[in-house]
């Protein structure tokens, strides 16, 4: 069982689903249920390879190797740890949840201004091929096929936005497909500058051998100034996928004008990309260059937890609300990721987990309320807890889990991160929890605003959440609660990752305060 090819299989699945797809019948019916059952399959074996998952062994498993371009020491090369394992088990509970959430997406479910009838096959197709690249992503321990991976899921995502998306969906599809182009070309340079550097002799700092295998690059001793500028290649890559301030802008962009279910990926999973990218490739394989870059890093993280969060505040629209919300979030995991201790760190890669949940309920929530509403305005609701109580309840689930309410699950994480942070560097951790109180205003303000006060005249009669509805979000909600109260199983699984990477920077956690001044005392 150990030999099985776990992981390719599990990016094959779901490409060879979407190539069937395309063949079968024009019924709806039979193309979402097709769908639907293929990602079930999928992630049905994914949780028994899983189950399988040793934490306290070998750091990646699963692991195979082929080689893929010999000449150039290109590998198909794929393996999991403890962070990519939970990163592709969160991909692969949530693309069935979308498809349920998005039954009726060729019914002008993206919002406002859409076309009245679009493809049935062609999204839920594009909604497989992106959940091939993403387990691909996340598995690959070759650094070209990462970066294959990487640029791989633009093309379904840019098709989603541009064809599935509202009335400014051609502009938000491009300005997607532009940033993130812009900081793979720039990865690609970095990628592309690994090779030399590996083939030079043992005694210059490299291999002996080209080759773009993290486990051997990781070994090497590059130049500090080299070093530096290969970060820099990798780091605005990831810090524009994450999104961090300034380079974000797509995101609202692409929030306002997406399916709510496709944004359920793009933000719970794709953007996570940045973020495992700093903690796996920046940290691991430029060690010296994250330490020296850390100090810039944390102002713009602090910067990024601050200012998404004023800005979710002023939103009128809902789906730019949830984006701005998911700046500021991914601001806290970067925090916690150049705190370069196991706190911040374990919190970090919690909190990818975590906020991939969290926001997947918001979007898939806002996206209910756009169907009945036909409307994205926060202005244009009302009372909805009056005509629909199911979905105001599970509302204020998702949003009391988006600001880190004690019990549910982003508070272990954001915890973690706030103090592993202020452990070392006590003023990014002191700024930090400004967010706290901010997110506590954009919620509960935006839930006053649309669930709360007297029924507006547009949603009476609003339908509260259907059977189909219900199994969508349901399963997200229990996960976001069990996970409040019992997060260690999954810290289990992160933390021997996050050690190893604490190892490969050469960092430790601060000694007590009191210890470091007066001694150890018995």
């Amino acid at each position: 069982m150990s030999d099985f090819p776990w992981l390719t299989v599990l990016i094959a699945l779901p490409l060879v689903g979407a190539a069937v797809l395309t063949a079968l019948p024009s019924r709806d019916a039979l193309v979402k249920q097709f769908a639907l059952g293929v990602s079930i399959v999928v992630g049905v074996l994914t949780l028994v390879m899983a189950a399988s998952f040793d934490p306290g062994g070998a750091r990646f498993q699963f692991e195979e190797k082929y080689d893929w371009i010999p000449a150039f020491g290109v590998h198909w090369a794929v393996g999991v740890d403890g962070v990519a394992l939970t990163l592709i088990v969160l991909s692969v509970i949530l693309v069935p949840l979308v498809m349920l959430a998005s039954w009726n997406e060729d019914d002008r479910s993206g919002g406002v201004d859409v076309p009245a009838k679009r493809s049935v096959k062609t999204y839920f197709a594009l909604l497989l091929t992106l959940e091939a690249a993403m387990i691909g992503v996340f598995a690959a321990t070759d650094v070209f096929l990462f970066y294959v991976f990487f640029e791989a899921m633009l093309i379904p995502v840019y098709f989603i936005i541009g064809y599935f998306g509202g009335a400014q969906r051609s502009y938000a599809a491009v300005k997607f497909l532009l940033y993130s182009l812009f900081g793979g070309l720039i990865m690609l340079v970095a990628v592309i500058w690994l090779y030399p550097l590996s083939a030079k002799p043992e005694a210059e700092g490299g291999l002996g051998h080209g080759t773009f295998l993290f486990t051997e690059l990781a070994q090497m001793n590059i130049d500090p100034t080299t070093a530096k500028w290969l970060f820099l290649g990798f780091f605005i890559a990831f810090a524009i996928k994450a999104p961090m301030v300034p380079v974000h802008t797509w995101l609202p962009d692409a929030a306002q004008q997406a399916p709510a279910g496709a944004l359920v990926l793009i933000v719970g999973v794709l953007d996570k990309v940045g973020t495992y990218g700093m903690l796996r490739f920046c940290l691991e394989l430029f060690p010296g260059a994250a330490k020296w870059a850390t100090p810039v890093v944390l102002a713009f993280a602090v910067l990024s937890i601050i200012y998404g969060a004023v800005l979710a505040i002023g939103q009128v629209d809902l789906k730019r609300l949830v984006a701005y919300t998911s700046v500021s979030h991914f601001g806290f995991i970067v925090l916690g990721i150049f705190a370069m201790t196991s706190q911040g760190q374990s919190g970090a890669a919690l909190y990818m987990i975590n906020h991939g949940f969290s926001t997947g309920a918001l979007f898939l929530i806002v996206g209910f309320m756009i169907v009945r509403r036909r409307s994205a305005r926060i202005g244009d609701y009302g009372g909805v807890q009056k005509a629909a109580p199911v979905l105001a309840g599970a509302f204020l689930i998702a949003g009391l889990s988006g600001l880190s309410l004690p019990g549910l699950s982003t508070f272990v994480s954001e915890f973690l991160v706030i103090v592993g942070t202020f452990s070392r560097y006590q003023w990014a951790g002191a700024l930090a929890v400004s967010g706290v109180v901010l997110a506590a205003i954009y919620i509960l303000w935006t839930y006053q605003r649309t669930m709360g006060g007297p029924k507006a005249p547009a949603v009476e009669g609003m339908k509260d959440l259907t059977a189909r509805e219900k199994w969508a979000i349901a399963p997200i909600l229990a996960i976001i609660v069990a996970m409040g109260f019992f997060p260690q199983p999954v810290l289990n699984v992160i933390n021997p990752s996050v050690e190893q990477t604490l190892v490969r920077v050469d960092q430790h956690d601060p000694a007590p305060t009191n210890v470091a001044e007066n001694g150890a005392r018995p």
